[in-house]
């Protein structure tokens, strides 16, 4: 791992909003579905305060039913469609 700052994905906490909201999950129960210790976590992840790690990312990608890649590349968009609501 370099020292070097790297570029922060500029949509990617617009994205997590957006894929929470349309699952209808508050701060709370996707914090639980994604194993993520507390909604303080989520929040910060939503407003670009903190990068998620990667395995929340992962799990945000399989909820919303999509690559990480469209997560994390600007150039790609969220699909219009609503995710499923997955039973915990």
């Amino acid at each position: 791992m370099g020292r070097t700052k790297r570029n922060y994905p500029r949509k990617l906490a617009r994205k997590l909003r957006y894929i929470r909201d349309r699952a209808t999950l508050s701060q709370t129960e996707i914090a639980k579905r994604l194993g993520v210790k507390d909604r303080a976590s989520i929040s910060q992840f939503e407003n670009g305060i903190i990068e998620p790690p990667l395995p929340v990312l992962l799990e945000y990608a399989r909820l919303a039913g999509v690559s990480t890649d469209v997560l994390i590349d600007d150039e790609l968009d969220l699909p219009e469609h609503r995710p499923k609501r997955r039973k915990s």
